[in-house]
């Protein structure tokens, strides 16, 4: 993952993150992180909806679910 570092930034919107940090209980830096990919068409609900898309295109899988492998494989580690 990369960094950036922002120069001269008004006191005022660092002040907001902080107060917004404190609000959502997460550390400053996190929502400084969570504005820019926001700011950028990347926040939560961009990325849902790119997710959706994404299941749409493939379709629907056939197969067991990660689900029953993983009970498929604990049954056979019960049996030895």
């Amino acid at each position: 993952m990369g960094q950036i570092l922002i120069r001269n930034l008004d006191d005022s919107v660092i002040d907001a993150l902080k107060r917004r940090a404190a609000d959502h209980a997460t550390s400053t830096e996190e929502e400084a992180r969570r504005a820019l990919a926001a700011s950028v068409g990347l926040g939560r609900e961009a990325f849902l909806e790119r997710i959706d898309a994404m299941r749409r295109m493939i379709g629907p899988l056939s197969g067991p679910t990660s689900l029953e492998d993983l009970r498929a494989d604990r049954a056979r580690d019960d049996e030895t």
